[in-house]
């Protein structure tokens, strides 16, 4: 068997129905192998988009996602979406192309030491030297992308060892059962629960399943205790469940802070520090803290664990609520929960072009439970992240961890792909999108009906915000766009702009009633950045 045979044959071994890349002279053999296989081929048209595409489909999954690239540019293009996957944990495996082993006679054109680039930012990085190494690097990557932290591997293939032979044959996925969690932990931690006045838990990323959103609720309706999700556990559970206290947003004190002033144990769930500093809710440090996850924290000054609870999340949440008694009340919570509230509910002030919180509202009419939003990194993401409820898993899309501009309609690409039944809607500020807006080729070419919404600020408007915050002088940061209607046309999509006499709402409706690949720009008006982040919250002040 040919070596990039044997290759996608342990691919599809592996359960891979995806393949995102760009592929180049170097990686002809495993393109032609790709082709006479049932995994599906999605060309991108940079290597950024194919590999933010393959973290998206390891996040919404929980299986590693696959994208490719040729050696040299293309393995450097696809470096940002791996160090994403791997800080935000989601699993993923990237192959690059090189050079051949032996009797390269094109010398150092090209030549980058990807194994070496790649290392600091993955799990694990390898270059495949001999083909009868195929199934066991592979078994190996894959592994390694999903045990627990997952994250991202590398994978190289040497041009001549791609088009050798082999008679090594594939290697049979094996299964993994996560352990359950020591009793005595168990046990310590439900007393600690018992004992303390205010409990309150942190859900995070590493909690965003589906298995641990149902432990979870059912903990909170049986216990009364509240919970706060981070901007990437937002969903795990409903936020029309009486306990949950939503998410946070600003890497600041914020209207949640309320709540979290007020408690003296928090437990944390699938929580990583790199997402949500635990200075900003242990700043102090007055919290005894119970940690939660698949596996033991990274140590920090102001996450210092008195339990970790350690093994599968369900069980233990599910051991946990077995052994404390029936409903508390918190009543600083409770006020925390009708405050927030209040703050979301509140109607938006109409204006042309709108603030930020009436798109928000208007993008939450629109949608279903289940629908998904893909946020792009800017100060719109801070809006969503505090505003914008949700009911489900993994239905609000974003990175709080590389936190890259550009991911965000490559994830939207992603999650329609996965989810053709629902409402999908990437938004991106126009920074952002114009950093990956040549996918939009893509979509078109794979008839990937997304709804991309862009608020044009003619500016990099979050660094702008910051840049008043410091009193320095408005400096650098404006730009211009093109006409984003024109622009999506010229791709093939349709293209909507939001005009003075029209309603978001509206707008938003006709364009996923057209069932194609829509853009719709939005004039935004981020002046009330400054008096909400700088001011409001700058002076907050908890009466309860």
């Amino acid at each position: 068997m040919k070596a990039s045979d044997l290759f996608v044959a342990q691919l599809k071994e592996e359960g891979v129905e995806y393949i995102f890349g760009l592929p180049g002279e170097e990686n002809l053999d495993l393109l032609e192998s790709l082709r006479n296989s049932e995994i599906k081929l999605i060309i991108t048209r940079h290597e950024q988009a194919a590999a933010f595409m393959a973290a998206a489909y390891g996040r919404l999954t929980g299986k590693p996602g696959v994208c490719f690239s040729t050696l040299g540019p293309g393995a450097t293009n696809l470096v940002t979406g791996v160090a994403q996957a791997q800080l935000i944990g989601a699993p993923l495996i990237s192959i690059s192309g090189q050079k051949a082993l032996i009797d390269n006679w094109q010398g150092r054109f090209q030549l980058v030491d990807v194994v070496r680039m790649m290392e600091p930012l993955c799990k694990k990085a390898v270059s495949i030297t001999d083909p009868g190494m195929i199934p066991t690097v592979l078994r190996n990557a894959f592994k390694h992308a999903e045990a627990e932290r997952p994250g991202a591997v590398h994978i190289e293939l040497p041009e001549d060892v791609a088009g050798e032979e082999t008679d090594a044959v594939i290697q049979k996925r094996s299964k993994i059962k996560i352990p359950c969690p020591d009793p005595e932990a168990v046990e310590m931690a439900a007393s600690m629960i018992y004992e303390a006045k205010n409990p309150l838990i942190i859900v995070s990323s590493g909690a965003n399943r589906k298995a641990v959103a149902e432990e979870l609720g059912n903990f909170a309706n049986r216990t009364g205790i509240y919970l706060v999700h981070t901007q990437m556990g937002k969903g795990v559970v409903p936020d029309d469940c009486p306990y949950s206290l939503f998410a946070t947003g600003i890497h600041a004190r914020d209207y949640v802070n309320c709540g979290i002033d007020g408690s003296d144990l928090i437990i944390t769930v699938g929580y990583d520090i790199v997402e949500y500093p635990p200075y900003l809710w242990n700043g102090l440090l007055d919290k005894k803290i119970i940690n939660i996850d698949f596996v033991e924290s990274v140590p920090d000054r102001y996450f210092n664990p008195t339990v970790e609870v350690i093994g599968d999340i369900s069980s233990s949440i599910r051991q946990l609520a077995s052994r404390l008694p029936g409903k508390r009340k918190f009543a600083v919570f409770e006020n925390t929960r009708t405050f927030i509230e209040e703050k979301i509910n509140s109607p938006a002030r109409k204006s042309y072009p709108p603030l930020p919180q009436a798109v928000v509202q208007s993008v939450r009419r629109v949608l279903g439970r289940q629908d998904i939003i893909a946020l792009d990194n800017g100060i719109y993401k801070l809006w969503f992240s505090r505003l914008y409820k949700t009911y489900a898993p993994n239905t609000v899309l974003l990175d709080n961890a590389l936190a890259t501009m550009g991911a965000g309609f490559s994830a939207g690409l992603t999650a329609k792909l996965l989810h053709p039944e629902r409402r999908v809607l990437a938004i991106c500020g126009d920074g952002g999108f114009m950093m990956n807006c040549q996918e939009l080729e893509t979509a078109v070419r794979y008839r990937i009906p997304l709804v991309v919404l862009i608020l044009n600020d003619n500016a990099f408007g979050f660094i702008k915000w910051k840049q008043k915050k410091m009193h320095f002088e408005d400096f650098a940061l404006d730009y211009g766009n093109p006409d984003f209607v024109l622009f999506a046309e010229s791709f093939g999509a349709a293209g909507l702009k939001v005009k003075e006499t029209d309603d978001l709402t509206e707008v938003l409706e006709k364009a996923f009633s057209l069932n194609k690949v829509v853009v719709i720009e939005c004039p935004i008006d981020y002046s009330v950045n400054y008096e909400t982040f700088s001011v409001e919250l700058g002076n907050l002040v908890c009466k309860f």
